[in-house]
């Protein structure tokens, strides 16, 4: 199972961490596992690339590892974006999560 945990300071998401493997499917054929990692690794992208924000990131493949951690000193409009990338990439957790939830496991907190 992979355990997704997002907290939210002053209604921001700061930080996103994923752990574990879906285990839906077999290794190179998980579906969900697949779906799930694009979409964080999607918001990840869009955070450095798009929004041009310097967040601090982990990854560890094997364990099926994931943590992005967002300043808290951005400017207002690298805020905006944060939020519009890391609220869309929360929808489509909470839509995987529903259809899987035996195997993710989503906690949002603050």
């Amino acid at each position: 199972m992979t355990i997704v945990n997002v907290k939210r300071k002053n209604g921001h998401i700061f930080m996103v961490e994923c752990d574990g493997h879906t285990f839906y499917g077999e290794k190179g054929e998980d579906i969900v596992c697949a779906a799930l990692s694009s979409v964080v690794q999607t918001a990840v992208l869009g955070l450095m690339s798009v929004a041009k924000i310097n967040i601090d990131f982990e990854r560890d493949e094997k364990r099926g590892y994931l943590k992005i951690l967002v300043p808290e000193k951005i400017t207002a409009d690298e805020r905006e974006k944060a939020d519009v990338i890391l609220d869309t990439m929360l929808l489509g957790i909470s839509d995987l999560n529903e259809g899987f939830s035996d195997f993710i496991e989503l906690e949002v907190k603050g």
